[in-house]
């Protein structure tokens, strides 16, 4: 797989996964009267999300085998 594809699909996958933590957080904090303790939670969200983008990133930036070019 090309470093770019690889790249590609990193960013797909970190953009896919953060929509899916970040909208229901979101929804449930404007809509629900206990929406507001989920505030609590918001900041280990982020650090997931940082971590996540993190390993995605080492993924998408590791040289592959030679045999695999």
């Amino acid at each position: 797989m090309a470093p770019n594809a690889r790249l590609a699909l990193a960013v797909a996958a970190w953009l896919i996964a953060a929509t899916a933590v970040v909208l229901p957080l979101v929804w449930l904090i404007n809509t629900r009267d206990w929406g507001v303790a989920l505030m609590l939670l918001v900041p280990f969200a982020v650090y997931g999300l940082l971590r996540l983008g993190r390993a995605l990133e080492g993924w998408a930036r590791t040289i592959p085998p030679s045999g695999e070019r």
